[in-house]
């Protein structure tokens, strides 16, 4: 019996490939898609933090502030916090998506944008205490690399809070169309 005349390969009992022809849905497609580019970010991050591994050495501080001078766990906890609420509002934003409730959906965008800047606020805050005690990137590698990360970060949560001022005006405009779902799955991702 050849594979092309069954419903799917089974091994064991358990139905390992659907040999049967069938379509691909959108959502699933443009998904897929939105996952390799975020892989693509991800290895922008793993090189950033792989350099802040490398530099985070004693010895690259070059006579300046070390690591230990310049991070504070409790500020680095409470910002961990800050993001993940964030990230806490935008998940119930899509449980909105799904229940068909688009004032809910934008309702909680909004908050998730409002912890969202906050976030924004305390990096910038953290940066500029730095930067008035003379703590630059110029000053070592270990400096360069750190401010580096903060800034490329600081950078990508822009642009998400950018995508859900557009979602919130594509939401209020248009509703729930197909388009403005997938943009609402992707900023999810994102």
């Amino acid at each position: 019996m050849s594979p092309d005349s069954v419903e799917g390969i089974e091994f064991r009992g358990v139905k390992l490939w659907d040999t049967t022809a069938h379509e691909h849905d959108m959502m699933s497609t443009r998904l897929l898609g939105f996952w390799l580019y975020m892989l693509g970010d991800s290895l922008i991050f793993a090189a950033l933090f792989a350099a802040y591994g490398v530099l985070g050495y004693d010895y690259n501080a070059a006579g300046g502030p070390a690591a230990k001078d310049v991070t504070s766990p409790i500020h680095a906890f409470a910002e961990t916090v800050v993001l993940f609420t964030s990230a806490l509002a935008y998940g119930l934003a899509m449980v909105e998506l799904k229940r068909d409730r688009p004032k809910a959906l934008m309702a909680w965008l909004l908050v998730a944008f409002l912890i969202g800047a906050g976030f924004i606020g305390m990096e910038w805050q953290e940066l500029a205490g730095l930067a008035r005690r003379g703590i630059v990137p110029q000053r070592s590698g270990y400096l360069s690399i750190f401010f580096t990360l903060i800034a490329v970060h600081g950078i990508h949560l822009l642009v998400g809070l950018l995508w859900m001022v557009v979602m919130l005006l594509q939401v209020a405009r248009n509703g729930f169309t197909l388009l403005v779902t997938y943009r609402l799955a992707n900023l999810k991702i994102f």
